[in-house]
């Protein structure tokens, strides 16, 4: 259908095989409030069933024993199709150690498809990048940094991908990913969050949006905008109801998925799903040598 995402019909899952919250990296985890495992499998396989049921490919990989955050598979890297037609792997290099192990895992996952495997960073050397800081919409990578992801990434990642990078920086310590604050609906929709921002850059995305879903703090805590968007069909942990009356009237079907053990490590359907189907070219503009745009 015109408008619609081209992106985010096929994504890449891990399996909740080692879930459990070890340490706090965020303001959600409690090792003291351990999600209950069959509960945590059963939340997981219905998003699983959820996501295939709205049209979506789903490639799931299992889950180091040593990675207790592994899945949340949106943070491994970013899966695309260069402007030469290789299938390559942006490897994410985070910025806590815990989850540093996670990535190998994936770049083995990503060189066993025919991936070329690409970095900007490892092992504490470089900068930080986590792919749920990184968006494709409407010709540009949308990237938050602050909390995880490093400013000083932008421009390697712009580099080696050959587009243009529209930096966002995130201050909001429970919105320390972009898919926390902002979501893509379509080619001219997407809610956003601007309490996750500081200001230049709240503006810079309320700017790049034609038509924004405008989310109040306390809506974004409630991690609506950690939905999935397959089509016209949203899926999301919680739909306020002022949300789903906009959502309904711009043709959206909402979906709600109870992953509320999965919560208890600071992430929902996004952070669960990674889009494994980007193409420069198509989603992103092809920039020789990159760009950053910074507000």
């Amino acid at each position: 259908m015109e408008g619609e995402l081209a992106w985010g019909r096929s994504y890449a899952v891990v399996s909740p095989d080692h879930f459990r919250v070890d340490y706090v990296i965020n303001p959600f985890m409690d090792p003291a409030d351990q999600p209950e495992p069959e509960r945590t499998r059963e939340q997981w396989h219905a998003m699983l069933a959820a996501l295939r049921d709205a049209g979506a490919r789903v490639d799931v990989l299992r889950q180091r024993p040593d990675s207790p955050d592994m899945v949340y598979a949106m943070n491994l890297g970013i899966a695309l199709t260069l402007a030469d037609g290789r299938e390559a792997f942006l490897a994410s290099h985070m910025r806590y150690a815990e989850r540093r192990s996670e990535t190998t895992s994936a770049a083995s996952w990503a060189t066993s498809r025919g991936r070329v495997l690409l970095g900007v960073g490892r092992d504490g050397v470089g900068p930080h990048l986590e792919a749920g800081d990184l968006f494709a919409w409407r010709g540009d990578l949308v990237a938050g940094f602050g909390p995880r992801t490093e400013e000083a990434a932008l421009a390697p990642v712009a580099a080696a991908l050959d587009v243009r990078v529209r930096g966002l920086r995130i201050v909001h310590p429970a919105m320390y990913h972009l898919d926390l604050a902002f979501c893509p609906l379509d080619d001219r929709r997407a809610m956003v969050c601007p309490a996750a921002f500081d200001d230049a850059s709240a503006a810079a995305l309320l700017d790049l949006v034609p038509e924004p879903l405008v989310l109040t703090e306390e809506e974004a805590l409630t991690f609506c905008a950690n939905a999935v968007v397959v089509g016209r069909t949203v899926l999301m942990p919680a739909c306020p109801p002022r949300v789903r009356d906009q959502l309904e009237s711009w043709g959206f079907r909402v979906v709600l998925l109870d992953l509320s053990e999965l919560h208890k490590g600071g992430g929902s359907v996004r952070c669960l799903t990674n889009p494994t189907d980007l193409v420069v070219g198509r989603d992103l503009d092809v920039v020789p040598g990159g760009e950053v745009v910074l507000p």
